[in-house]
């Protein structure tokens, strides 16, 4: 007999929606399995077996977070194949500062209704940044709320862990005035500071299909652009150069992270004039009246996520990013000092 309930569905939670929801899904988390899935989705839990080859004593590394306000853009827009991108990348980016290679991902979706095709089109998005963090999406959760969050909206939130080999995690040794940071450029505002976005431009139906002179799409699209996701680029570094710190540039902006992974006694001297900017920053800062100071300890002002290597192993640190297709450059190096980042 199938699992059906009328009662339960009167009530407004449709189990044969969110059945219906995971045969649409399968195709996309099929495209994150890899050797070490052992289990497929629908059980109590996804397995997975880790290759630890050539890891001496392995270190596991785990990280949670949402997507957050983001999500209203893509209620407005009717857009939901990308925030799943950006789930993954808040996760998996974090998870890279370490030095740990992320090997799983799972994600948890709260909603007011199950619309099957809804729901899949998330789980395309988070099946897209699992191919391109090269971890494994396995499992997850679809919570039909209603009552809770209204029916047309979501919340989406996600866990990974990876592994490090615990001789090789970024920890700030050897950290040193004189070494330089290098920025990995962002793809634009990613997933943090959305609140102060939404508040600028009245976020609305009206809004969100707003063109400015700076874009070539609509605010709304510029808005939605995925979350960049530095696994692999970072991760070939750390096999080719020494890697002294990392940080991901997410809320907080520079005065927040930067600090994050900086060695007591040291702070970061930025190069303003150095940080490439993308129009976006400068569009929200216009029609907010915001201060330099509050958009650089809000966003991550073009700088997605920040490392720092040696003065001497810079230009080589530089020529494996772009070989992975990551035009960084230099923006700053590191001084003697309290901790924080100087801005100038």
């Amino acid at each position: 007999m199938k699992s059906y309930s009328e009662s339960y569905k009167d009530s407004g939670v449709d189990i044969t929606a969110g059945y219906k929801a995971v045969e649409l899904m399968k195709k996309h988390i099929a495209r994150t399995t890899n050797a070490g899935c052992l289990s497929g989705i629908g059980g109590f839990g996804g397995l997975f077996e880790p290759d630890l080859t050539g890891i001496t004593k392995p270190v596991f590394v785990s990280g949670t977070d949402g997507v957050g306000t983001k999500l209203k853009i893509a209620f407005l827009t009717g857009v939901h194949n990308t925030v799943g991108i950006d789930c993954v990348a808040m996760c998996v980016n974090d998870i890279v500062c370490s030095g740990a290679k992320p090997l799983v991902f799972l994600d948890y979706i709260a909603t007011g209704k199950n619309v099957p095709e809804k729901i899949a089109s998330i789980v395309e998005g988070v099946a897209e940044g699992c191919v391109q963090a090269g971890c494994a999406l396995v499992g997850g959760e679809t919570a039909e709320m209603p009552g809770f969050y209204p029916e047309d909206e979501y919340d989406l939130a996600g866990f990974s862990f990876g592994v490090v080999d615990k001789a090789k995690i970024v920890s700030g040794d050897g950290m040193r005035a004189g070494d330089v940071l290098l920025a990995l450029p962002s793809s634009g505002v990613h997933s943090n500071g959305f609140s102060l976005v939404r508040k600028v431009f009245g976020i609305g139906l009206e809004t969100v299909n707003r063109r400015y002179a700076e874009f070539s799409r609509t605010l709304g699209e510029e808005l939605l652009t995925p979350t960049r996701i530095y696994v692999k680029p970072v991760l070939e570094l750390l096999e080719r150069v020494t890697v002294r710190g990392i940080s991901h540039i997410t809320g907080g902006g520079f005065y927040e992270n930067i600090p994050r992974s900086l060695r007591e006694g040291l702070s970061a001297k930025v190069d303003k004039a150095a940080v490439k900017t993308p129009p976006v920053f400068e569009v929200i800062a216009r029609e907010g009246g915001i201060p330099e100071r509050d958009m650089f300890n809000t966003f991550n002002m073009g700088v997605g996520m920040s490392v720092i290597v040696p003065a001497d192993e810079a230009s080589a640190a530089l020529d494996v990013l772009r070989g992975c297709g990551v035009e960084a450059y230099a923006f700053g190096e590191l001084v003697e000092g309290d901790g924080g980042v100087i801005l100038c």
